[in-house]
């Protein structure tokens, strides 16, 4: 355990996206009521800590990140008791709650957003409002990451204001102390509601260049990430518009709020230099840990792989995870979609040290889903279709037995509910076989062997190969191998009398070779 009220040092945090995973009043959308009713299964799976994604008002332009009351339940997900009703069971089962706080933008939809248009003194400079070059053009060439310029006009006040995501998320102004004052506020009324922690939305967005000056292009590799290739987010390079320098000193703000018991994570997006850019926001008095896009955009092989663990050198605040709410569901994009993919990918993210993220479903092996343009409901997705980032896809209503929907709904839900390979949960949970049983074990393994906790070595790395020796863990050394081919390969380590499987994601492992897309954890005294 560490400092943080009780938190496990390197937890394992489970997502909950409300609105997907239980329906309780014939919506066709998850509800808080629906967080409560399930989240048994979270305690049974064996994670430490829940993230519940935005369930705040909002008119959901951005899927909830569009905050217009960060103090209120929107009543598509129920009430404050509602909320203070999921803190209570969650405690009684040894969850912790963290929430996501989405402080770089709001809603324009916002109390405040309403007040600064009309100019009302207290809110006036609440956001970024510029004025027009002479000719009317906008005050710089900034591209916002949903692919259209990063300012849009307001005639109200005949000056453009900025937005770093859609236009309907204006961009707080940072340099205003008032503003932080609300976010103090903000944050203070979750901690009184029993919340244990945050996930910070954007934090190497808040602070930008006061000059506004051009954003230069970006060099090729500069462009890989973050993002689909087809935006034009990513043919800049964010030099200007992104300062994460000033957004990690700003953190210490965010800890002095929180307090020192509060466990904080945050969403690091700053493409090749992602790595370095975490260390800064996790070094002391800031974030626990951050997690980075490298393994979901660059490519889950083994030179990624490894490239992250060097770079990151000490593990821990590295947050480990492949798949979240706005990530193609792994097991599809990395793998066939089958449950022999699905184990080798939690066998791997589960052996790695530091904390570890699980989005909802994926212990189940739900692939992405394909859906038709006509049944999209992300600006996201629906503006790159017919190649869209599969948002959407991965927010399918989780499928909980065989019943109607699938037991999410009783109602056609907001999106397609599909059926992973092995069933829905229920069908799961009474399965030896299954991905879920093998989630829990090896979730209770990674545990038992204390490999949260591990040094890790790089032992070998190429493109269809990863593997690392995992040392001082309270079970003797372990040997993670990860063969990413379609082949069987050598294991490359001895394989001696004293070593053992302590988990392999194949059915049967082929002595002193690995099989093609499975994993191994090999323990040697």
């Amino acid at each position: 355990m560490n400092a943080r009220q009780g938190w496990p040092a390197h937890p394992i945090i489970y997502q909950i996206y409300p609105r997907s995973f239980q329906d309780t009043n014939g919506t066709g959308e998850g509800d808080l009521k629906g967080v409560l009713r399930r989240l048994d299964h979270v305690a049974w799976l064996g994670a430490d800590a829940i993230w519940l994604s935005p369930f705040f008002r909002s008119p959901l332009c951005d899927g909830g990140y569009d905050v217009a009351d960060a103090m209120d339940v929107d009543p598509h997900f129920g009430t404050l008791e509602d909320f203070d009703a999921v803190v209570a069971r969650a405690h009684t089962l040894g969850l912790k709650v963290m929430i996501d706080q989405v402080f770089n933008h709001t809603s324009d939809q916002h109390e405040w957003f309403a007040r600064s248009l009309a100019r009302d003194p207290k809110f006036e400079d609440f956001y970024v409002w510029v004025d027009p070059k002479p000719d009317g053009a906008p005050p710089s060439n900034w591209i916002g990451y949903f692919g259209s310029p990063a300012w849009r006009w307001h005639p109200q006040r005949a000056q453009y204001c900025l937005h770093q995501f859609l236009p309907c998320q204006p961009g707080l102004n940072h340099r205003n102390p008032e503003v932080h004052e609300q976010l103090e506020r903000i944050t203070r009324f979750w901690r009184e509601r029993g919340v244990d922690g945050f996930r910070y939305d954007a934090v190497t967005s808040f602070y930008f260049d006061p000059d506004f000056r051009d954003n230069p292009p970006a060099e090729a590799a500069q462009a890989r990430i973050p993002g689909p290739a087809n935006n034009p987010f990513t043919m800049q390079r964010h030099a200007f518009d992104m300062l994460p320098e000033d957004c990690a000193a700003f953190i210490e703000k965010f800890r002095g709020w929180a307090g020192d018991d509060a466990y904080l994570i945050g969403e690091i997006n700053d493409g090749p230099t992602s790595i370095e850019t975490l260390r800064e926001f996790t070094s002391d008095g800031r974030l626990d840990a951050g997690y980075v896009v490298d393994l979901a955009e660059r490519g889950l092989i083994g030179e990624v792989i490894a490239d992250v663990v060097q770079r990151m050198g000490s593990p821990g605040k590295l947050i480990w995870w492949l798949s979240s709410h706005d990530q193609p569901r792994q097991v599809s994009r990395v793998g066939d979609g089958s449950p022999r993919d699905a184990r080798m990918l939690a066998a791997l993210t589960l052996a790695l040290p530091g904390p570890v993220l699980l989005y909802q479903g994926e212990e189940l092996g739900m692939p992405q889903a394909d859906l038709a343009r006509e049944v999209l409901q992300d600006p996201f997705d629906r503006s790159f279709w017919p190649d869209p980032p599969g948002r959407d896809g991965a927010r399918t209503p989780f499928p909980w037995d065989d019943g109607v929907n699938l037991g999410f709904s009783t109602v056609p839900p907001w999106l397609p509910v599909m059926r992973p390979p092995d069933g829905p949960a229920s069908v799961q949970s009474e399965s030896d076989t299954s991905v879920l049983a093998f989630y829990r074990k090896a979730i209770a393994l990674r545990r038992d062997l204390g490999l949260g906790g591990a040094g890790i070595e790089v032992i070998t790395a190429y493109e269809t190969l990863f593997a690392a020796r995992l040392t001082d863990n309270q079970g003797g050394d372990c040997v993670l191998v990860v063969n990413l081919g379609d082949a069987p390969v050598d294991i490359p380590v001895s394989v001696g009398d004293g070593t053992t499987v302590a988990l392999s994601s194949a059915a049967q492992p082929s002595g002193t070779q690995i099989d093609a897309r499975s994993t191994l954890w090999l323990q040697q005294a």
